[in-house]
């Protein structure tokens, strides 16, 4: 596995080796020892999987009292994902990263906790897989608005049509109101 430190050096791709031939692939997805060294001392505790369609957007999320660190990966179609820095005490404060996920290239991507993360489908389809590392807890959901003009996210937005959003991101907080970590 290759790991490469982003533009926020926090947030890390991962890119794994791949041995192929005519009857298909293997590759190692993830090992405790490697994902320590290079990107901290972490344990999941739950794996989530979700399907999108072409044009979705979900995010920006994240949770407060129980923060997630996410490893996200693409198994089908492909996204642009997104983290943004939400510690207040952290010099990329307010910055965003992003990387194209695809089951493709196979990459995954290491969002620590105290980041909002989204993801944009650009493919037809999209299935999405991450690990985390507390549980999802309902009452201490946050969601940043996807288009918020502080963050100037640049979206691969497909013919610059708007992205098809839940109605709970579509009310989600501008960055300068939103609730952030210390």
């Amino acid at each position: 596995m290759h790991y490469e430190k982003l533009a926020i050096p926090d947030v890390v791709l991962l890119t794994p080796q791949v041995f192929g031939d005519e009857r298909g692939f293997f590759m190692e997805t993830f090992r405790q020892s490697e994902f320590e060294q290079h990107c901290g001392n972490h344990t999941f505790v739950q794996d989530n999987h979700s399907l999108s369609s072409h044009g979705i957007l979900r995010g920006l999320h994240y949770q407060l009292e129980k923060p997630q660190g996410k490893l996200v990966r693409v198994t089908r179609g492909e996204v642009f994902d997104v983290a943004v820095d939400l510690r207040k005490s952290s010099p990329t404060f307010g910055q965003w990263v992003g990387a194209m996920l695809s089951a493709e290239n196979k990459q995954l991507l290491w969002v620590p906790p105290g980041f909002a993360h989204a993801f944009y489908v650009t493919s037809e389809e999209a299935e999405f897989q991450y690990k985390c590392t507390d549980y999802y807890n309902p009452g201490d959901e946050y969601c940043i608005r996807w288009d918020d003009p502080t963050l100037a996210i640049d979206w691969p937005l497909v013919d610059n049509q708007q992205p098809g959003v839940s109605e709970k991101d579509a009310l989600g907080a501008r960055f300068k109101d939103a609730r952030t970590f210390v």
